[in-house]
Formats: C-alpha cells, structure tokens, sequence
C-alpha cells in the first residue's frame, strides 16, 4: 500500500559557506562549528531509522567539505531513496569532483542562482566570480548526463526585475523543478538589512507570475513560488510550494542548533500570519500569510481578499487548512518522488 505522504529529512551539516548571501538567514550562524563526521553519519543512520524517503544534505555549503562524498554514499547503501543535496554550485565547476560526487550516488541537486547576470549574482553573494562558476558547475553536470538538476533563487529587492531573465536560464537548462522563493527577513541577513534587501510583494510578485510562466510554456509544468501570500497568486495557485508540500510531505528539519519534526506547520505558527484585512479570504484556508516581519515594516495594505468567485479551478486539495496537521489522504496520484521534490529547495524560514 502506498504511503500517505513522503517523509523528508533536512540534514544540517553545519553553517559555513564558500558565499556570504547578503539575505541569508543563516548569516548570524556562519561562526558555529561544523558537525563532525560521526555525528553526521549518526544522524543519516537515525534517518533511515524513522523512515526518511528523502534525504536532503545542506549548510550552509555541505558540498565542500572533505566528507560530502561518504555522507552521500553512506546514505545510498543503506537504503534511503532520494538522496539531494541544496549547492551555490561553486565547487562543482570542477567537472573532477562532479564526477565523484555523482559516483557517491547523489540522485538530486539543486543550484542557487540569484542573478541573470554577474553583477547581481555576485553582489548578492558577496562573493566575485561565484556566478561563473555556478554556471560551469552546472554544465558540468549537464555534460556528464546527469538530470535531476533544479533550482532555486530568492527574490529581492536587487533581482526581482530579472525574474523572467532567470528564468530563461532554467527554461534554457531544462530544470524540471524550480522555486522562486520571497525572502524570510524572520532573523539573519535580511532581518538585519530589511530595507535594502526586502521587496514590497506587489511589486516582485508581477515578476514572479512571469517567471512562472515562462516555465509553462517551456513544458516545465513543476515551478513553484514559495512564501507569498496567495491573493497576489490567484490564477497561480498551482504552482504554490506550501499548498503542494502539504499535500505530499512530511517534513523534519535537523540541525545542531535546532530540531524541528513539523517544519511545515511550524512555519505557519511561528513566522507568519494573516492580518484583518484577510477576513472574509475565500483562500484563508490554505493561505499562510506573509512574514510577520514584513508586516512590522510594510503593514497589511498590500493585502486583499480574494472573493470565490474571483478564483479558478483549483487543484484538487489546495483547499486543506495549513492549521491542520498531518491529516488527509490527498497525494497526488500521478508524479516520481523526482517530480514531487518542491517542498524546499533551500530552508529560508523553516
């Protein structure tokens, strides 16, 4: 009998990186010490214990430490289905160690592009020459046949208008996921530059529905947004992460500073919520809100009520309550754990 739902384990292996993301929610952490090796193989055999089907290994950047390559294999021989790893892509221009780290039976990655140019790439992860080498790490893999390449990028101020540019990329490169995810200033790099970083949603949410469709009609059919509140995405909705996630996974994150067994609930408890204004939403079931700090600094006014009769046909589904936990059958009947694999491509806010 098939399971209700697919349970995902976020494996932390820790919080430094080869960027320094002026938006990353980590940015506070990156001091904290690496997990050991031992701890780390500990944690994938407890893993396979609780039933993970999924495995996604994060930093931080995981990929560049010296055991990356035994963490993925280990979690392979014993077992686990899906094993992805979340990448800035950098060292992976070393077609070498793309080789190897395929041979360690990596099944998925995800590469993190911020910008459709240099300029904004760079400068969003502080980091010169980081956007080149993401792209030679991504043909690298391309080159070597492997498929299951995604993305992700975090909508900000300084790339929002290059959305439908990035999307091109993706479109170019064939990724069958990609999420496009509004940024969590809830703590870290934008919790500290709010104004610099944090866009009003009305105004990057245009660019969004645009890089979305831009998928569409490439046949790319699995792109998502994350993190925005629905009324913005109305004849979008689905291609909404929380809605998909909710219907497809359980979702545990373990980290050295934290755990968390309901990160997917969690997140609509603790970092975002629904104001006045949302009374009377017809998506106030399955909507989350936004960013509670978002609220503090922009104000509700760029929320509205969607009345029913504005909506579409929706998927069959999107109508389960955020608050309600762990509960319906309601899988997608058709799709691989590849295509399912949007839940979070990256861990802003959970």
């Amino acid at each position: 009998m098939e399971k209700e739902k697919l349970k995902k384990i976020v494996l932390f292996t820790g919080y430094a990186c080869s960027n320094r993301c002026r938006f990353c929610i980590d940015a506070d952490k990156r001091a904290m010490p690496e997990r050991g090796t031992g701890e780390l193989l500990r944690e994938i055999y407890s893993a396979k214990a609780a039933g993970a089907d999924i495995l996604e290994i994060i930093g931080g950047e995981s990929t560049m430490r010296r055991d990356f390559r035994v963490l993925v294999r280990t979690a392979k021989k014993i077992g686990i289905e899906e094993v992805i790893c979340a990448t800035n892509g950098r060292i992976f221009a070393d077609s070498e160690y793309v080789r190897q780290v395929m041979e360690a039976g990596l099944d998925s990655i995800i590469f993190s592009l911020h910008g459709a140019d240099a300029e904004v790439h760079d400068f969003l992860t502080d980091s010169p020459g980081s956007f080149n080498e993401l792209l030679h790490g991504v043909e690298n893999f391309l080159s070597a046949g492997f498929r299951r390449i995604y993305g992700n990028t975090t909508v900000v101020r300084q790339n929002y208008r290059q959305l439908p540019e990035i999307a091109e990329m993706y479109a170019k490169w064939r990724f069958t996921n990609v999420e496009f995810i509004f940024v969590d200033p809830t703590y870290g790099g934008a919790y500290n530059n709010f104004e610099e970083l944090v866009p009003h949603i009305s105004e990057a949410a245009p660019f969004m529905r645009m890089a979305l469709d831009t998928g569409t009609a490439a046949g790319l059919t699995q792109w998502k947004v994350r993190y925005v509140p629905l009324c913005h995405f109305t004849d979008h909705l689905d291609h909404i992460s929380e809605i998909n996630e909710r219907r497809l996974y359980i979702s545990e994150h373990w980290a050295q500073d934290f755990y968390n067994d309901d990160s997917i609930g969690s997140r609509a408890e603790v970092s975002r919520r629904k104001t006045a204004k949302c009374t009377g939403c017809s998506l106030a079931g399955v909507c989350e809100g936004i960013w509670k700090v978002y609220l503090d600094h922009y104000g509700e006014e760029e929320l509205r009520p969607v009345p029913a009769a504005d909506l579409p046909a929706v998927l069959p589904g999107a109508m389960e309550n955020p608050e309600k936990k762990r509960s319906g059958n309601d899988l997608m009947e058709s799709g691989s754990i590849l295509n399912k694999n949007t839940e979070t491509m990256g861990h802003a806010g959970e």
